[in-house]
């Protein structure tokens, strides 16, 4: 007979006191009186199960410990299915216990992944399919959901409800797409069965626990000191400064860095699809948070919305996590009517391409507008682009500072700073090189001069 490993042993006495609490089992306390029979026993039974349902976190670990130990004989030992007698530690119980504590209380399975902090990104692809990004590499992991593909459904599916009742959001058949962030501010888009056809996704976008820095940008290798420290004084001067990239090339991470630069005596208000910024040193914040329609289709607050909002909250500078529809408008409306030093984000694949989005964006929300017309907008509004990209090492780096120059002729004149050039040190699996200053001389410096700030950009 083979013989059977520890991490066998500790799924068989999870699932066996999984199905003890499903079945109602009450072991080690005075849920119920065993002299009782028939009806007055099954109720007894139920209240004592309801009782500890409703327990605290701390209770309920108890009442997992006791089903543990029921099972296990007076020298830790447990008798497994194969016959063999295996010794449960301090260390394996305590895992066991917080095991079943997640499948009924927590996030299961997602728990310990949640936990690991060089994990950026969970991509659930049905319960069999559990992929991460770790360091910035895409990995998959032997864990799956349930020991079959129906018992990996069925658990997959509580811990998705256990997500939006944590979040206050709902999700059917005939709502089968939300968006929910967790406790930790850690984003999460669930998309439910028939629309996944390989069963129901979820990918979460990790929330760090520390607010990104522009220090640590530069020790990873994506900006320089030097670069920085101009951001910088555009930050202070107020410049209007859009951030565009692809998907996962940064940008949030970078907004948030660029935005502990406002000065500490500004009234700031953020607004963002799930609040993600962590701005800190800014007593005078506003944070300012999408709500999604409830089940009968009404409720909805957009960015729209909350851009509209804030302008009526005296702002001294709006900062927009991510413009990627009608809203474009409200925003570039905001820039142009007094409230310099915003910043936002945008999907784009250059800073040339983000013109184009942004101009599609707004003609989202106003068909009518004249292409010239939103084209000045657009000139007038921005001030500098910085674009960033994900390079073939899967590192993250600002390959673009362009100044925005106005509208002139039919299209937006863009003056490239500096541009992103890699050296003789650059491989296929490595990328080196650094932001080169180009021949062109920045125009726009009447806002430098204003903040009593004198440099050769």
């Amino acid at each position: 007979m083979q013989k059977i490993n520890k991490h066998e042993v500790i799924d068989e006495i999870v699932k066996k006191i999984c199905h003890m609490i499903d079945s109602g089992e009450i072991v080690g306390g005075e849920a119920y009186d065993d002299s009782i029979q028939g009806f007055e026993a099954a109720r007894s039974r139920a209240d004592g199960v309801q009782k500890y349902r409703e327990a605290d976190d701390e209770t309920y670990r108890r009442y997992i410990w006791d089903m543990l130990n029921s099972l296990l004989s007076e020298n830790s030992d447990y008798n497994a299915s194969n016959g063999e007698t295996v010794y449960i530690s301090p260390d394996d119980k305590a895992l066991i216990v917080e095991q079943v504590f997640g499948v009924f209380r927590g996030l299961g399975l997602l728990d310990p992944i949640l936990m690991d902090e060089e994990i950026t990104e969970i991509m659930i692809n049905g319960p069999d399919n559990i992929f991460v990004e770790k360091q910035g590499r895409v990995m998959r992991l032997d864990q799956r959901f349930g020991g079959t593909t129906e018992e990996g459904a069925v658990q997959l599916r509580k811990i998705i409800h256990r997500i939006v009742d944590i979040c206050g959001r709902e999700v059917n058949e005939s709502s089968p797409i939300v968006d929910a962030r967790l406790k930790d501010g850690s984003r999460v888009n669930i998309v439910l069965q028939p629309i996944a056809m390989k069963g129901d996704t979820v990918t979460i976008r990790k929330f760090s626990k520390k607010p990104m820095s522009i220090e640590k940008l530069i020790s990873y290798g994506s900006i320089t000191n030097e670069i920085a420290m101009k951001l910088k004084k555009l930050v202070a001067a107020k410049y209007n400064i859009f951030i565009s990239g692809g998907t996962g090339s940064g940008k949030t991470t970078f907004l948030n860095a660029l935005s502990n630069y406002i000065p500490f005596d500004e009234r700031v208000i953020t607004i963002e699809d799930s609040a993600e910024l962590q701005i800190t040193g800014i007593d005078n914040l506003v944070s300012l948070e999408t709500k999604q329609a409830n089940a009968e289709g009404k409720g909805a607050i957009t960015i729209k919305d909350l851009i509209k909002s804030s302008l009526r909250m005296r702002p001294e500078r709006i900062v927009v996590g991510e413009v990627r529809g009608e809203e474009a408008l409200d925003m570039l409306q905001a820039m142009n009517t007094g409230h310099d030093g915003s910043l936002s984000t945008g999907h784009a694949n250059s800073a040339k391409d983000m013109l184009t989005r942004l101009e599609t964006m707004v003609l989202q929300g106003a068909s009518g507008l004249p292409l010239d017309a939103v084209r000045r907008q657009i000139g007038s509004a921005l001030d500098m682009i910085v674009h960033l990209s994900r390079m073939r090492d899967h590192s993250r780096k600002v390959v673009e500072i362009t100044e925005v120059l106005g509208y002139e002729k039919g299209e937006i004149i863009l003056n490239p700073l500096y541009v992103f050039k890699e050296d003789e040190k650059s491989t296929l699996e490595h990328v080196s090189g650094k932001l080169v200053r180009t021949e062109n001389p920045m125009h726009n410096k009447e806002k430098l001069q204003l903040a009593g700030i004198s440099d050769d950009f």
